[in-house]
């Protein structure tokens, strides 16, 4: 069902007396913003991408902040 006319000049009627028509034109030039950042994210790799493929890879067996074991920490003590 969509918006008619009428139905968009009340939503921008309200818009107006809630923001003033100082802010309105602020207001869609963030939200604009925020858009095509969010699009930008969206589409292009991000620098978290690359930094991953840089680090090497995990020791076998061990997931990131998995816990260890009693064996594993009396292991690790005793090879220091």
């Amino acid at each position: 069902m969509p918006l008619g006319p009428w139905e968009l000049l009340i939503i921008l009627l309200i818009v107006l007396l809630l923001f003033g028509a100082t802010r309105v034109p602020e207001v869609g030039r963030s939200l604009g913003k925020g858009l095509r950042e969010f699009k930008e994210g969206v589409t292009s790799p991000s620098s978290d991408d690359e930094e991953d493929r840089d680090k090497p890879a995990l020791e076998a067996g061990k997931a990131p902040g998995a816990v260890a074991t009693a064996a594993e920490r009396k292991r690790e003590r005793t090879s220091r």
